[in-house]
């Protein structure tokens, strides 16, 4: 499967956004695909997004295109470590292993 685009789903409000911005640029220069971020796009988020058990969505999201326009659901909120600190290796790793580019 061969990534087109990284979407990001994101607010201005977002205390995380830096983070979750850094993962989703990284990772679309590894898989060399575009990167989009997109502000506060709920409707999208409703259709391609993880949902709450009240049928909410949370910000940030980050979701894989693919070649064939398929959407995955990659990320929801950025991964912290053992610490608590955002964990950008991780983030980066979930799209990779999205897009079949991972060994782990």
């Amino acid at each position: 499967m061969t990534a087109k685009k990284v979407i990001l789903i994101t607010a201005e409000w977002d205390a995380l956004r830096q983070y979750a911005r850094r993962i989703c640029q990284e990772a679309a220069q590894q898989l060399s695909a575009e990167y989009e971020e997109v502000n506060e796009d709920w409707n999208f988020l409703t259709e391609h997004g993880e949902k709450d058990e009240f049928g909410g969505v949370e910000i940030p999201q980050a979701f894989l295109q693919l070649e064939d326009g398929k959407i995955l659901h990659v990320m929801t909120k950025v991964p912290l470590n053992e610490k608590g600190s955002p964990d950008l290796k991780s983030g980066i790793e979930l799209f990779l292993k999205a897009a079949g580019k991972s060994d782990s």
